[in-house]
């Protein structure tokens, strides 16, 4: 009987070992700076969302948030140094939208972000606006699709990059309205506005954060935002889906870590963005980059990226989309 007893205690000390453990580990976590990987170069909305990020985690720690850009394939050369990283809290990951696409867009990455990666805390949920050039004679969604299914060769659809966010937004809009436009692909964001601007293409879906300056200003204009309520941001336009039932497509982004990163460290993270949204200051910034806050748990946001995995991936599927 003793040895029956002193067995149920070395047994119950060693089930309770992890847990102690855990809480010590978040107790003094951070300890050290942490590197921030953008899986983007610098300068992009990726890189300015992050930065504003790692300055609150920072300020709210008390210890360095580095960003690091490591942009290259379509974010996934970060994404796998991350997945590489020690699971200990001192390297975590920028995830979006590509993360939610990769996987089906690539088919022989070396992780599954989904097994490799822990999702930590949502931060924005962007909306993209669907554009058209001033010389589409359209001011609505259904004036749009009127025009587009009489004049079909008449409308490119632009493209910041083959996969990426604003193609299978264009994609996912093709496939629910029937539309056989033609995709022109430029090399990111930036190039492609110019391109609408001028002409070259007539219409696109770009992130609010960076249409809002030429839709403010005449230069392009906004028939509808891609979530399925309207935006803070340009809270005149309407929502695709009043007009495309069914239709919601939206940039999300949060932050994740290494699999096998303790539960504590993963929780002290959370609770440190979810503070965040709290805070006045930080609220206006996070309006600034177009986004809406997105708070939550670490398996709420979990369960949102397995969500956006799935539906790109029938996207990417009934695309036919191929990497580059």
């Amino acid at each position: 009987m003793d040895f029956d007893r002193r067995r149920l205690i070395q047994l119950a000390a060693l089930a309770a070992l992890p847990a102690t453990t855990t809480m010590a580990t978040a107790q003094s976590y951070p300890a050290k700076p942490v590197r921030f990987v953008v899986s983007f170069p610098p300068g992009g909305p990726n890189d300015i969302l992050g930065r504003i990020v790692a300055g609150w985690l920072s300020q709210r720690l008390g210890q360095p948030f580095n960003v690091e850009n490591k942009g290259g394939r379509s974010g996934n050369i970060g994404t796998e140094e991350v997945v590489r990283a020690a699971p200990d809290g001192y390297t975590i990951l920028l995830c979006g939208p590509a993360n939610a696409i990769s996987g089906s867009l690539y088919s022989n990455l070396p992780f599954n972000f989904l097994r490799d990666i822990v999702p930590v805390a949502g931060i924005t949920r962007e909306a993209l606006v669907m554009v058209v050039h001033p010389s589409v004679p359209a001011s609505t969604v259904p004036e749009f699709l009127a025009y587009a299914k009489e004049n079909t060769a008449k409308i490119k659809m632009a493209s910041t990059g083959n996969g990426s966010s604003p193609h299978v937004t264009g994609e996912l809009f093709k496939q629910m309205t029937g539309l056989n436009l033609e995709v022109v692909h430029y090399g990111g964001g930036g190039p492609a506005l110019k391109a609408m601007i001028a002409g070259e293409a007539q219409m696109m879906f770009e992130p609010m954060s960076a249409s809002i300056e030429p839709v403010r200003s005449g230069k392009l204009r906004a028939l509808a935002v891609s979530t399925t309520t309207r935006s803070t941001a340009l809270p005149e336009v309407p929502p695709l889906a009043q007009f495309v039932p069914g239709y919601e497509a939206s940039a999300v982004t949060g932050i994740g870590v290494p699999r096998g990163t303790p539960a504590g460290i993963v929780e002290t993270l959370n609770k440190a963005v979810q503070a965040a949204f709290s805070d006045a200051a930080m609220k206006a910034k996070l309006a600034d980059t177009g986004g809406e806050p997105l708070p939550g748990t670490a398996a709420e946001f979990a369960a949102i990226m397995a969500a956006e995995t799935e539906k790109w991936g029938k996207v990417v599927k009934a695309a036919g989309i191929k990497a580059d």
